[in-house]
C-alpha cells in the first residue's frame, strides 16, 4: 500500500519504520525539507519528499504534526492522493505549545474536527494517546493476551474499517471510538489516553470519558 506521512517526529518516524517493515511504500516528509531525512530514509527506504508531495497517489495519509502546524500545511494537500484515501490524524490540542485554538476552547469543536475543517477532507483519529516507543516495542500477534489495544475515532465507515486494518496489521487490536464529534472520549486527559491495555479495559475507559476538557489540557 502507499502511505504518506506528514511529520518525522517519535510517531512520524516510528510508523515509517513499522511500516516500511512490512512492506509498504511510504513516502515522508517534514517542515525541514526532504533533505533532513536521508537518515531516516537510509535506514527505512521511505522516501523523503517535500510536504506537498507526501500524498501523492497515497492510499493512507498519516498528520502527525503540532495542532498549530495544520493551518499552515498546503492548500490542496490531498488533490493527488488516491479518491478513496484515508487520512489518520494523530494530534492532540495542547495549549501550552499550540497556543490557545478559540473553536476548541470556546465552541466546544473536538480538535480533531478542527484539524478535518482545515484540511478540507474527513480524518480518522489514531495513534494520539499511542506512546511513540510502543509501535516499534509493544506489536502483538492477534489472539496474544498481551496485545494492546488503540481507539480510532472517525465519521468514514469506510476509511474506519482502512485504518483499523492497517493497525491491526501493525500489531495492535482497534476498538472503535465513535464518529469525530465522539473523539473527545481519547483526547489527552481522558481515561483512555496513554492506557496500555487490552480491548476490554480501551472500551471501558472510553465508556468512562467526560467531555469536560481537565484544568490541565485548557488553555
Amino acid at each position: 500500500m502507499k502511505i504518506g506521512i506528514i511529520g518525522a517526529g517519535n510517531i512520524g518516524g516510528n510508523l515509517t519504520r513499522r511500516l516500511t517493515a512490512l512492506g509498504h511504500d511510504v513516502s515522508v516528509a517534514n517542515s525541514r525539507g526532504p533533505e533532513t531525512l536521508t537518515a531516516l530514509a537510509e535506514e527505512t527506504g521511505a522516501t523523503p519528499v517535500r510536504v506537498e508531495d507526501a500524498a501523492r497517489g497515497a492510499e493512507i495519509v498519516v498528520v502527525t504534526v503540532p495542532l498549530k502546524a495544520v493551518p499552515h500545511l498546503p492548500a490542496g494537500l490531498l488533490d493527488g492522493a488516491a479518491d478513496d484515501v484515508a487520512v489518520i490524524d494523530t494530534g492532540n490540542y495542547y495549549p501550552e505549545r499550540d497556543g490557545r485554538i478559540d473553536a476548541v476552547e470556546d465552541d466546544g469543536l473536538t480538535e480533531s474536527r478542527w484539524t478535518e475543517r482545515h484540511l478540507g477532507h474527513p480524518v480518522i483519529k489514531a495513534f494520539n494517546g499511542t506512546y511513540a516507543q510502543d509501535i516499534l516495542d509493544r506489536p502483538r500477534p492477534a489472539g496474544d493476551p498481551g496485545r494492546l489495544a488503540l481507539p480510532v475515532a472517525g465519521d468514514d465507515q469506510a476509511a474506519k474499517a482502512k485504518v483499523r486494518a492497517l493497525i491491526e496489521e501493525l500489531g495492535f487490536d482497534t476498538v472503535d471510538s465513535g464518529g469525530i464529534d465522539d473523539s473527545w472520549r481519547q483526547q489527552p486527559g481522558t481515561p483512555v489516553y496513554g492506557l496500555r491495555e487490552g480491548v476490554e479495559a480501551v472500551a471501558k475507559a472510553l465508556a468512562e470519558a467526560s467531555p469536560e476538557r481537565p484544568a490541565d489540557f485548557r488553555a
